[in-house]
């Protein structure tokens, strides 16, 4: 079955960077699109980053542009999410997602906290 497994979550400080990690199993990586997708408590869970399946191109939400870079190694079945300048307003949970068979699969989240 599919199984998708973040780490690298954390806390870090104003304008300081984390690194979120997703290893994928269970579907064919190399053919699928890979998302990250953030979440706070009482808000629904939004798109922050997208790439294709050849890893050349890349959407990011308005918030993420600039900051964050999503890239993927296909040889290791696996897809990173780079984060940039943080700003407390990006503390949330993240997960990695991908639709396969018609269904979304989501990781189990981790969570990132950014200080003031």
């Amino acid at each position: 079955q599919v199984q998708l497994v973040e780490s690298g979550g954390g806390w870090v400080q104003l304008g300081g960077s984390l690194t979120l990690t997703c290893i994928a199993s269970g579907f064919d990586f190399t053919n699928h699109a890979m998302n990250w997708y953030r979440q706070t408590p009482g808000k629904e869970r939004e798109l922050v980053a997208a790439v294709a399946t050849h890893g050349h191109t890349a959407n990011y939400a308005a918030v993420a542009r600039g900051r964050f870079t999503i890239s993927r190694d296909n040889s290791k079945n696996t897809v990173y999410l780079q984060m940039n300048h943080l700003r407390p307003d990006d503390t949330a949970m993240y997960y990695c997602h991908v639709i396969d068979g018609f269904k979304d699969h989501w990781g189990q989240g981790i969570q990132v906290t950014v200080a003031s």
